[in-house]
């Protein structure tokens, strides 16, 4: 028997791309990182798929794409944040590797919204929530998070925001 008939006698569409979730590929990611005794990486990539399971177990629920993003975007601010702590306080070393575990991180979150786009949905969601000041940050920020989900700093779009609407 063929592979194909095989596939659609088991029920499997074959013409169909199956799509990864992110946990599996996150996991996929852990145990290559494992075959090829990457100790970095693979430290990296745990600590995230812990992260995850804390939540799923604390939550009792399965987490979906957008909830591990979520995730993804929290531990790389946690990054962020140490780097700049760890190069302040003159420990290169361990600013390295944050920093390598930052990229890490980085390579789960889809790509990054470039400049003009960010200025675009800043200036939708003014529109949309008819923003007139500062008063109307949180509005703006709202739409704003929703638009760019996982695909910008929100600290620099919150200041970019911040700006927009002190015009």
């Amino acid at each position: 028997m063929r592979s194909a008939e095989r596939n659609l006698r088991f029920g499997e569409d074959t013409h169909e791309p199956r799509s990864v979730s992110l946990k599996d590929r996150i996991s996929e990611d852990m145990k290559s990182a494992m075959r090829a005794r990457e100790a970095d990486r693979l430290s990296a990539v745990r600590l995230l798929l812990a992260a995850i399971k804390q939540r799923e177990v604390d939550e009792r629920i399965t987490l979906d794409d957008s909830q591990v993003a979520a995730i993804v975007e929290k531990l790389a601010k946690q990054r962020r944040d140490s780097i700049a702590q760890f190069e302040s306080g003159g420990r290169q070393d361990l600013a390295d590797r944050e920093k390598f575990e930052l990229s890490v991180l980085l390579g789960y979150l889809p790509e990054q919204a470039d400049s003009a786009e960010i200025a675009q949905a800043i200036e939708a969601a003014v529109l949309a929530t008819g923003a007139s000041g500062p008063q109307d940050m949180g509005k703006v920020m709202a739409q704003v998070r929703t638009a760019l989900a996982g695909r910008a700093d929100m600290a620099a779009v919150s200041a970019q925001v911040k700006g927009r609407l002190a015009r």
